[in-house]
């Protein structure tokens, strides 16, 4: 594989402030775990942000008119789906969406359910709100992993599922078809929606494609909220700008009511960089996605030419979910920190026996990881 001049180009962030370099500095240790990519912005966000900057005042701000335009002039575009202005609550993270979600939308008599092995701040939304937990498992199906709706595993107190689509870990896109089991299950059992979709840009898999949860019908819509960033599409997490749509009226007032006072807005130069991504970004990502199915192609190779691994192909996400189960070892994490590849460990996910790999990174960081990976595996005889 050629290397871009673009992705590969080396960028030192060991004093950047970077959370995911900070964990091993000084240390011989690869950092591939939390899910930040080491790609620079585009341009026509980083020109956006300079031009902000430039003008020297950083006062209060709302959401531009301009964004929420081509907000859903991108929701119309990609997946037919025609959303109102009125429907974007906009948010400086994800996670505190989840969070809001869980709040506003159960008491404290009533229950959450979500997948597992699922992106922790799943489990920990309903610990920190003192809401009973039940967990769907999640299983390959013909090579993918997709949750199981196994009803018994659904409370008459359960009021509020959590779904991620792209699935994290696992990288699963849900077809429409499945979308439609997901539906049914929620009308069945009286369940209202949360559907993470933050990873929906970064489809890698041919014929793949995203269908908001919420596009599905009008009964989809009016039980849902639906969770979407820019963040991780064009590594603008630190920034913090992510929205959730919502076109239920009382869920919305919900969930603003559960907002206000507690959750900040979002800053001004987030909403800049928001903006650009969303109208500007769109051949970086192009170059970006091309640039991950190489490095996707030549990890699903490497790992599965290894014993005791397996890693399943990755639909979307730039986030490996490798098997290693049958590792001769306590951690499968430790045993990988040890050989100086430092990985998401699959405890946090719900499973233990598996770690999480970040490939979105120079293809000379890949290559020294895998070559570790490999001394380290063929060390073990």
């Amino acid at each position: 594989m050629a290397n871009d001049p673009l992705f590969d180009l080396y960028i030192d962030r060991t004093q950047s402030n970077s959370i995911k370099w900070n964990k091993y500095k000084g240390q011989d240790i690869l950092p591939m775990w939390v899910a930040d990519s080491d790609f620079r912005a585009p341009d026509a966000i980083i020109n956006a942000l300079h031009q902000h900057v430039d003008h020297g005042i950083f006062g209060y701000g709302s959401a531009p008119e301009s964004l929420t335009a081509a907000l859903i002039e991108r929701m119309k575009h990609l997946y037919q789906w025609e959303i109102q202005p009125e429907w974007i609550v906009y948010l400086p993270g994800l996670v505190c969406g989840i969070n809001l979600a869980v709040r506003a939308l159960t008491t404290p008599e009533q229950a959450v359910v979500c997948p597992t092995p699922i992106y922790p701040p799943f489990k920990s939304s309903a610990k920190l709100a003192q809401r009973e937990l039940t967990t769907l498992p999640v299983t390959l199906d013909k090579q993918r992993w997709l949750m199981q709706l196994t009803p018994s595993h659904v409370t008459p107190a359960s009021r509020l599922l959590l779904f991620c689509n792209p699935l994290n870990p696992g990288g699963t896109v849900y077809r429409k078809e499945e979308l439609e089991k997901v539906l049914a299950f929620a009308e069945q059992h009286d369940l209202l929606v949360c559907s993470d979709e933050i990873h929906c840009d970064l489809l890698l898999e041919p014929g793949c494609r995203h269908t908001p949860f919420a596009s599905l019908n009008d009964s989809a819509a009016q039980r849902s909220v639906t969770l979407i960033a820019p963040s991780k599409t064009f590594n603008i997490a630190g920034l913090g700008a992510s929205m959730a749509i919502i076109p239920n009226p009382a869920l919305r007032k919900a969930f603003l009511r559960t907002r206000a006072g507690i959750v900040p807005d979002v800053n001004v130069l987030a909403y800049t960089a928001a903006e650009a991504a969303y109208t500007q970004g769109e051949p970086w990502l192009e170059q970006q996605l091309a640039f991950l199915r190489g490095h996707k192609a030549k990890l699903e190779a490497a790992i599965n030419a290894l014993p005791y691994l397996k890693l399943h192909p990755i639909e979307a996400t730039y986030l490996a979910w490798i098997d290693a189960t049958a590792l001769p070892v306590p951690s499968p994490h430790k045993f990988f920190e040890q050989a100086g590849v430092g990985l998401s460990p699959g405890a946090d996910f719900g499973h233990p026996g598996f770690v999480r790999l970040n490939f979105a990174c120079r293809t000379e960081t890949l290559d020294e990881a895998l070559r570790r990976i490999t001394n380290a595996i063929n060390a073990l005889g």
